[in-house]
């Protein structure tokens, strides 16, 4: 009973999430009240389920871009970055996502997202562009970057935990796949956004007469910023080594810009995106209940009774359910509940799964390219873009990240089948 009535509640929230009908953290929030008010999980379970770590890592970066903001830093980016291409608003979203990808193998999503965000509405205010254009692409092109590494995404830190797979693994089993679909996911957008993308001759002649320098208004806080920032990257470089969790080091570096900046703390704190935090609570709540209830093992148990021992079907069921999963379910329990599930099929079968590794990691992270609420650093954009006046929905997303979520994954099935699993 109690899995039909956490189901239903998970369907309905979703339901309200798709139509907007409701602001998507109340209805989350009312369902995780439901699920309380019912009983089906106690107030100490749920809190057991929510995960701290990534909502103190959101907290900790929200307040660091925030003071960092002030500097007049990410202005001096943008014009400098638009006077380089001229102005040419296709080369100023290559750019960007290139960075973006790059930087999210290296660095959690959550984070990169933060820092290209604030830089992409510059651009677009001063082009006088629609910026959902540059949004898109920079929230997929973050996912696609997170698959490529072991520490780009936590169901690849996960997996390597499990499997003992070694970074330079992952580098060069998923690299070449995640490069084709990003090149050929950005050229879909460069056609599909073509129209969007026209600037006036006057417009970019303006841009060229800009002074990037005379954009910093806080010399002495940029340096502390930039210092503080680069103890956070090389925090989050190490802190697996240092067995501290991230959550920590972004939080203690936004301690320390606190100190070093004296800025207001109302006004900083203005800056973060409390509804935003208060979905992603209320979502790990919700995914919680599933979970307690038993219905994610139960899926995953069904995935892997279906596939027996085929090595070939394995692997393509595998990438595709993780996939549609993970567009709509917290993708961490869920890869948490494969991993014993494969080395069970391992050990059983002794046939080499570690084709299978690659489907999972290639299925959960991609596919949060797939919805709005896929992916943390969707919801982050998404709740960044309505900040500034501009309404991300979820339907506007969906309309663009679901068939190129879809087609990521076909082309990650042919490299899987072509040099894997046959």
């Amino acid at each position: 009973m109690e899995l039909i009535v956490s189901l239903s509640i998970f369907v309905i929230v979703m339901a309200l999430v798709m139509s907007e009908v409701v602001n998507r953290t109340i209805a989350a929030m009312a369902g995780a009240s439901v699920i309380l008010l019912l009983g089906i999980m106690t107030f100490d379970q749920a809190l057991s389920y929510i995960d701290f770590n990534t909502l103190g890592v959101l907290v900790g970066m929200m307040i660091i871009v925030g003071i960092v903001k002030n500097t007049g830093i990410f202005e001096y980016l943008a014009i400098y970055a638009s006077k380089k291409v001229k102005g040419d608003p296709w080369k100023i979203i290559l750019s960007l996502s290139i960075i973006t990808a790059v930087t999210s193998a290296f660095l959690d999503n959550v984070t990169t997202v933060l820092l290209i965000v604030p830089m992409t509405f510059v651009i677009t205010d001063t082009l006088n562009l629609e910026p959902l254009p540059f949004l898109i692409p920079e929230i997929m092109a973050s996912n696609m970057g997170g698959t490529a590494t072991l520490i780009g995404d936590p169901p690849n830190i996960m997996i390597g935990s499990a499997t003992n797979l070694s970074f330079m693994d992952f580098i060069m089993n998923l690299g070449p796949i995640i490069a084709i679909v990003f090149t050929v996911t950005l050229l879909i957008f460069k056609v599909l956004f073509r129209k969007q993308l026209v600037l006036s001759p006057e417009k970019a002649q303006e841009i060229l007469q800009f002074d990037e320098k005379k954009a910093i208004k806080d010399p002495v806080l940029l340096k502390k910023s930039l210092i503080v920032l680069g103890l956070v990257i090389l925090g989050f470089s190490f802190h697996e080594q240092l067995d501290y969790p991230s959550a920590l080091v972004a939080l203690s570096g936004a301690a320390l810009l606190l100190l070093l900046s004296r800025e207001s703390i109302d006004e900083v704190f203005s800056n973060v995106e409390w509804p935003t935090l208060f979905f992603f609570g209320s979502l790990f709540i919700l995914v919680g209940a599933l979970e307690k209830v038993g219905l994610i093992n139960d899926l995953a148990s069904i995935l892997v009774g279906l596939t027996k021992d085929n090595l070939l079907l394995t692997g393509i069921i595998l990438i595709w359910f993780s996939a549609l999963a993970s567009s709509v379910l917290d993708n961490i329990p869920f890869v948490a509940t494969l991993i014993p599930l494969i080395k069970a099929i391992g050990a059983n079968s002794g046939m080499d799964i570690t084709p299978l590794w690659w489907a999972i990691s290639l299925g959960a992270c991609l596919g949060g390219n797939g919805t709005l609420i896929g992916a943390s650093a969707n919801v982050i954009v998404a709740g960044l873009a309505e900040k500034h006046g501009h309404r991300l929905t979820f339907r506007k997303y969906l309309k663009y990240g679901l068939p190129l979520m879809l087609l990521s994954i076909f082309l990650s099935s042919i490299y899987l089948i072509v040099f894997y699993l046959i």
